[in-house]
């Protein structure tokens, strides 16, 4: 199948061209005509499959009010849709591993929506994988996740620090705000003595020798299963430092110049929030990824929280000049996909899998939006808008032929 009358977002440019997909892969990529026709889509973009390493969707869907709370499986299936609709062809879902006392985060949820994931993924529309997010804190989690690994359940692992009094919770106060907000925690029964005796209990906790030689099982496991080891939230320049020497290789939401400079420093990658990229600012007021990004620190966005956000920032940053859409598309394809090995995706080239997003972005839509996204070479998502595009022509959305 040829697609034809494309803007291609390519490694070094983006050019007027075609493509052919055979087999699932991209078999031929010519500037100007396409040798024969095809399925015209004038106008729209052609991007790489959209690869994101962390988003923290799933556990939201599943109990999107506290207290509401829903199948994981269910959850798993809605959350695909606005996944492949989103452009996004590879996806890593964030699965916590209690570091609150939150019921949906426990070792007992954490591993039936692993294992849920790993039950279903032959059924979903975008190539879902498992970015386990282990709290260092917690250690008797850690046989969980040794397990977990060695059954090939987990993808990415990164190595968290959530104590407040330092990495993103240095304020106590926006510690207290975040359990307010998303936690479910009552306002009214966190007043200024409770302030207090937080305060108090972070010297406390600071001051307690954390395990390190269960962080060190954790990563050699990893390590011998070829999974790639991120750390999180990372604040100071010796805090990187730990970090690559237990074998972290991604640096995820520094939230200090310092730190993402230090990881870049040591080459590790950095990874920055696609809705800071946006918005132009941390929501937790922590290191914004259009400065690490002017720095030329940032190797990848992550949604995070939002899925739409990985298209939005990388047209954003090229309608605002801070990078070249071909640069800026990096961030959210072939940058992830370097980062975690996947050395199949992320490109339009010969050979690469036809993961692709076609994107209408001119002036009759105010935010570039979606119109189809191919995995393998076949429709996982498509619009009324790439339905006239095609004559009529009824696109098949089929999965059967992907695994």
């Amino acid at each position: 199948m040829w697609l034809t009358d494309l803007k291609l977002v390519l490694e070094d440019g983006v050019v007027d061209g075609a493509l052919r997909v055979l087999d699932g892969h991209i078999a031929e990529v010519v500037v100007g005509q396409a040798p024969q026709a095809g399925l015209s889509a004038r106008g729209l973009y052609a991007l790489p499959g959209l690869i994101d390493l962390h988003g923290d969707m799933l556990e939201r869907d599943i109990e999107p009010r506290p207290g509401a709370r829903f199948p994981t499986e269910l959850a798993l299936y809605e959350l695909d849709k606005r996944l492949a609709s989103s452009g996004i062809t590879t996806a890593y879902a964030a699965v916590s591993f209690a570091w609150t006392t939150n019921d949906l985060r426990t070792q007992e949820k954490a591993e039936e929506i692993i294992r849920t994931i790993g039950a279903r993924r032959a059924h979903l529309l975008v190539d879902t994988r498992v970015h386990a997010r282990f709290e260092i804190g917690n250690p008797e989690t850690a046989p969980l996740l040794e397990r977990l690994l060695e059954e090939g359940l987990v993808e990415l692992v990164s190595l968290m620090d959530h104590t407040p009094g330092q990495g993103q919770y240095k304020n106590v106060q926006k510690y207290v705000d975040f359990m307010t907000r998303w936690l479910g925690f009552d306002p009214e029964a966190i007043g200024a003595d409770m302030i207090h005796k937080l305060e108090n209990a972070v010297e406390v906790e600071a001051a307690k020798p954390r395990n390190w030689g269960i962080v060190r099982e954790v990563a050699e496991v990893a390590r011998r299963r070829h999974v790639p080891l991120a750390s999180h939230d990372d604040d100071t320049e010796d805090k990187v430092e730990q970090m690559a020497r237990y074998g972290v290789t991604i640096s995820e939401f520094p939230v200090s110049l310092e730190a993402a400079r230090a990881a870049h420093q040591r080459s590790m990658g950095v990874v920055m929030g696609a809705p800071n990229a946006y918005r132009g600012q941390s929501s937790g007021g922590n290191l914004g990824a259009v400065d690490a990004i002017r720095a030329s620190l940032v190797d990848a966005l992550a949604t995070d929280y939002f899925p739409a956000s990985l298209l939005q920032a990388a047209f954003r940053l090229a309608e605002l000049g801070i990078l070249p859409l071909h640069e800026s598309v990096k961030l959210v394809s072939s940058g992830p996909a370097r980062l975690v090995g996947l050395t199949d995706r992320g490109r339009l080239a010969v050979g690469q899998r036809a993961d692709l997003v076609l994107v209408e972005a001119d002036s009759s839509t105010a935010h570039p939006r979606v119109r189809a996204t191919l995995r393998q070479g076949h429709f996982i998502y498509q619009d009324g808008v790439m339905a006239r595009l095609a004559g009529g022509l009824v696109l098949r959305v089929d999965t059967s032929a992907l695994f």
